[in-house]
């Protein structure tokens, strides 16, 4: 039940219903991590994505993956993201490289994870579903990509 309650949560999955729900909840496994570890590293291949259950994830940058020098940067955290809240979703549309880090930033986080071809098949048999969770999906992409250029800004300036 705490998946469930976890899963309605999440602004992706608004406006499903209950059986919709539970056919994504089907295809989630859970996972655990303890403070520090590695959820997944940047430019690493993406075929899955997350929603936290329990703790604290901390989504890190790398400076030293655009531009190496001769000096090593620490990760710098770009966001720390809590229960209910998702990380990775892009692997659902372009399982292309990962443009961050998701470390463990709390003593422990429990995930659920979900594979990116066992959702598209769910959305695929399901083209309301498909529809809904899509559109919430561009929807939350479009408020990160206005707070990305918000903090571009904001370093220009």
């Amino acid at each position: 039940m705490a998946r469930r309650y976890v899963l309605e949560q999440v602004d992706i999955f608004q406006d499903l219903t209950p059986d919709q729900l539970a056919r994504i909840e089907e295809i989630c496994r859970e996972q655990n991590f303890t403070q520090g570890d590695v959820i997944f590293e940047e430019n690493t291949p993406s075929r899955e994505f997350y929603i936290i259950i329990d703790g604290e994830v901390e989504i890190q940058v790398d400076p030293d993956t655009i531009s190496p020098g001769e000096e090593d940067h620490p990760p710098t955290t770009i966001a720390v993201l809590r229960r209910g809240q998702s990380f990775g979703e892009v692997a659902i549309v372009d399982p292309g490289v990962r443009s961050a880090s998701a470390r463990c930033g709390s003593e422990t986080c429990k995930l659920l994870v979900i594979d990116r071809d066992d959702f598209l098949n769910l959305l695929t048999g399901d083209y309301q579903m498909g529809y809904i969770v899509m559109r919430n999906f561009a929807a939350d992409l479009a408020l990160k990509i206005r707070q990305t250029n918000l903090l571009v800004r904001e370093s220009l300036l």
